[in-house]
């Protein structure tokens, strides 16, 4: 929605590289020393100048109007067939203009098309494209910070429509770099124009139509213009609300953007937000053909037609290591709730006969792969018979385990993790076991025909240095 700023002239402060932090030029009374109104409590004798009154009345006061004269304007068929094309082609004036091509610059436009996208941009009635793409790069750069113009941290309506009814210091809000948008002629001129550019396609155009199409003025004004410029609005803003609080975060959740089809439906394609926040520059926001996109399609066919052109994609390969990443993490979470035994590391080192005199002296401790395991709770449950499992004790059941007699399963190795109480001096067995486990190797230990044990993971097999039974001597 545009600031008292966007109105006229070129008037935000450009620093030297380019870049603006949208502090508007000095007026004769300027006190510097003065703190900003937004920084100041609301009260009933200030509460006033809080308020936008330019973005109140353009995004509150005219739709009311348009409401209260719906009741008594009928609304024709062809004046409701024209509102909802309107409806798009604005939509894409954001979509497609502001926001892919501008903010982000995710493609390149010959000047017809960039002609086309800034008149459309205006009909929806949301600031100019240097101002809109400005503070929408200090989102992306800022995105949940006190520096972000519309972060959702600051409450679900605030980043709807709370920024734009409420004034922002100006110094608060993140600097960009926007160079290239003080370049580019069509962006300056719509800046400069904007509130002739905004009554012309926003309310005269659509009246126009309607009236000498099928002489339905008043409807063209109510439908086609005010209430037409209502929903797109408010479709837009979900950008910034809805798409921060609802859905899922497939590659990124250290940040609120989010991925789901109920926002893609209303924004034309801008629904999937994690995706578009991690790639920014991709001129998708949408990369499955069954995910809702229309911004995307429109550009794609606009390079058939050689208006634009140099969309950036980004890899496959980046995109899905991005998935994968945030997958582990999510995996990483759950594990860590799980019980897995107590880390190697963590265990005491016991000697061969310590171990072999505790479980000759009554304690059911089982040997496998250099790790010393309490069986007692178990040996009855063991679904090998008890005979077995107690014929195991106080002896290296490595290669029982491992399939000298059963090949036990990944629910086995659980387990067992479960009931770890020491590992034996020597530890090399254990080491080559965690190694290949963590390769996702089949890993076994067995004697071989000459009794020295070695350690079988997938085709590698290591020769142990020194049995079991006389690691203590080391």
């Amino acid at each position: 929605m545009a600031s008292s700023s966007s109105s006229g002239p070129v008037q935000a402060e450009a620093f030297p590289d380019g870049t603006s932090d949208y502090v508007p030029l000095r007026k004769k009374n300027y006190d510097p020393k003065k703190p900003h109104i937004s920084d100041q409590p609301i009260t009933l004798s200030n509460w006033h100048k809080h308020v936008n009154w330019l973005n109140t009345t353009l995004i509150v006061f005219v739709p009311i109007c348009g409401l209260v004269g719906a009741y008594w304007v009928p609304l024709y068929l062809k004046t409701l067939i024209f509102a909802v094309v309107y409806y798009f082609y604005t939509g894409l004036g954001i979509t497609a203009g502001y926001h892919r091509l501008w903010a982000h610059r995710s493609y390149k436009a010959r000047l017809p098309l960039k002609i086309f996208l800034a008149a459309a941009g205006a009909g929806a009635v949301e600031g100019s494209a240097r101002w809109w793409s400005s503070g929408h790069r200090s989102h992306h750069r800022y995105t949940d910070t006190d520096k972000d113009p519309y972060s959702v941290r600051k409450g679900l309506l605030y980043s709807h429509i709370g920024w734009m009814v409420f004034k922002q210091n100006p110094k608060r809000i993140g600097r960009t770099d926007i160079t290239d948008l003080n370049e580019d002629p069509v962006v300056i001129w719509q800046h400069r124009n904007y509130l002739k550019c905004v009554i012309s396609m926003g309310l005269v155009f659509p009246t126009l139509v309607c009236g000498f199409g099928w002489n339905d003025w008043m409807g063209g004004f109510v439908y086609a213009g005010i209430l037409r410029i209502f929903f797109i609005q408010q479709a837009t803003f979900c950008v910034n609300s809805l798409a921060h609080w609802l859905g899922d975060q497939p590659f990124d959740d250290r940040n609120s953007p989010r991925d789901h089809v109920i926002t893609a439906l209303v924004t034309l394609g801008e629904g999937y937000h994690n995706f578009h926040h991690e790639f920014p520059s991709d001129y998708r926001n949408a990369i499955q053909w069954y995910q809702y996109d229309p911004t995307k399609a429109f550009i794609y066919i606009m390079s058939l037609f050689g208006l634009a052109y140099d969309l950036n994609t980004f890899r496959s390969n980046e995109i899905e290591k991005g998935r994968l990443q945030q997958e582990q993490k999510k995996l990483d979470q759950k594990r860590v709730r799980l019980d897995w035994g107590i880390p190697l590391e963590q265990l005491p080192v016991i000697s061969w006969d310590d171990y072999v005199a505790q479980a000759k002296g009554g304690r059911a401790l089982v040997a496998v792969a250099g790790v010393i395991h309490d069986v007692s709770d178990f040996i009855n449950s063991h679904p090998g018979g008890k005979a077995l499992i107690t014929s195991a004790i106080g002896k290296d059941a490595t290669s029982i385990f491992n399939g000298g007699v059963y090949l036990h399963s990944n629910a086995a190795h659980n387990l067992l993790s479960t009931m770890r109480v020491g590992v034996i001096r020597g530890g090399c067995e254990v080491e080559i076991w965690k190694r290949a486990q963590l390769e996702n190797k089949d890993a076994t230990i067995v004697n071989d025909s000459s009794g020295q044990r070695i350690v079988r993971a997938g085709l590698q097999v290591t020769r142990v240095a020194q049995p079991i039974a006389s690691a203590d001597a080391a």
